[in-house]
């Protein structure tokens, strides 16, 4: 679809379409097809698994800050997160899980006080959540992650540095093996 259809469609001016546009192309959401339109991205397992070995990185970071930095409140949430994921490894209850993942994100991303590695993950996440919501009925094992999320939750808790990033290699590793599950790639 045009940036011309967009704006007739939604009523209003082709600047701010061009802006939504422009910035869903800087996080990989849309492809803008120059004379032909726009695009949404094709969600892709090889382009997945680069996005989580990056993610691996900057994430480690994140949950090693996490744990040397939050506050009493956010210790006192992510002990509440890490009960809320037990829950729903035991119930199997995704939206559950997933409520529980996003304020897991942003608790974390708030905790570690590090807005550059803050600003690299809100992408990070947003496509790996694009992701998981397509294929998480067909691949994922719901209580495995749920009670991995648990485990680095309370690594935060405890403020084990160490622990978390383990902890977080845990839950990588098994959200590369979900993405491998999706289809069969060589990688």
């Amino acid at each position: 679809m045009s940036e011309a259809e967009l704006s007739q469609r939604l009523g209003i001016g082709r600047t701010p379409v061009r802006e939504a546009l422009q910035r869903l192309a800087r996080e990989h959401l849309v492809s803008i097809l120059p004379q032909r339109g726009n695009l949404v991205s094709e969600i892709d397992v090889r382009k997945q698994l680069r996005l989580l070995e990056t993610r691996r990185e900057v994430e480690r970071l994140i949950v090693r800050c996490a744990a040397r930095r939050a506050g009493d409140d956010e210790l006192a949430e992510f002990t509440e997160l890490a009960k809320a994921f037990e829950a729903a490894a035991i119930s199997g209850d995704a939206t559950a899980f997933m409520r529980a993942d996003k304020a897991f994100n942003d608790l974390s991303l708030k905790a570690a006080r590090n807005e550059f590695a803050a600003g690299a993950m809100g992408l990070m996440h947003g496509l790996s959540r694009r992701f998981w919501f397509l294929h998480y009925r067909q691949a994922a094992d719901l209580p495995a992650m749920a009670a991995l999320h648990g485990r680095l939750a309370r690594a935060i808790v405890a403020r084990d540095e160490a622990a978390a990033a383990h902890a977080l290699d845990a839950l990588l590793d098994n959200l590369e093996e979900f993405t491998k599950a999706t289809v069969s790639v060589e990688v």
